[in-house]
């Protein structure tokens, strides 16, 4: 990405490289289904909101100008607030994505021994949904990393984990104006940054 939009992030905000990543990642399976289309499209919403230009969302989701345009302009009216990028949220779509975030910063720091791998890499290719089901079998996995590395991980993971789990043992009843693919998607991108962020600033 050009030097100029590398900007500084601040808490509660979306980093130009943030997005490129996240883009980028959805690129590759954006044609795997409607699901992706509609995550596609709620995530151009969300970056209109943060009032980011028809030509960079373009340049960053690899679609043609017109695409975009064509996308803004369902949104130009009656157009929701921007949404609340603050980490620490407690609905159920938000504290997944944070969960999600968790694990595959686990799976990358631990490779072939974290137990939760196999299980993130199902999630992000869209092998397994996020049932009430498979997030308790991810809460689980993730819980037996956190205690065998206890020792070698940084204490950020373990905060993380107990902030999410708090949260999903008693969810807040929220409405939001994004869907739950949309939230979800955005607090794994936050929860990364935050962990790396950390362990940047340690001694």
């Amino acid at each position: 990405m050009a030097g100029e939009e590398r900007e500084h992030q601040t808490p509660g905000t979306l980093t130009g490289e943030q997005a490129e990543q996240l883009l980028a990642g959805m690129n590759e399976v954006i044609r795997a289904g409607e699901e992706m289309r509609k995550l596609r499209a709620g995530m151009i919403q969300v970056l209109v909101g943060l009032g980011w230009t028809q030509d960079r969302i373009a340049r960053l989701t690899g679609m043609s100008q017109p695409a975009v345009s064509k996308q803004v302009a369902k949104y130009r009216t009656g157009a929701p607030p921007p949404m609340e990028l603050a980490l620490d949220q407690q609905d159920v779509p938000w504290l997944e994505g944070r969960l999600w975030g968790l694990a595959e910063e686990l799976a990358e720091t631990l490779g072939d021994t974290a137990r939760c791998g196999p299980c993130v890499h199902a999630l992000t290719r869209g092998r397994k949904r996020f049932t009430p089901r498979n997030v308790d079998a991810l809460r689980r996995l993730v819980e037996d990393d956190l205690r065998t590395h206890a020792t070698t991980l940084p204490g950020g993971y373990r905060d993380a984990y107990d902030r999410v789990g708090r949260g999903l043992d008693l969810p807040a009843e929220v409405t939001t104006t994004a869907t739950a693919s949309v939230r979800r998607t955005l607090a794994r991108e936050l929860q990364r940054a935050r962990l790396r962020s950390d362990a940047n600033e340690r001694p």
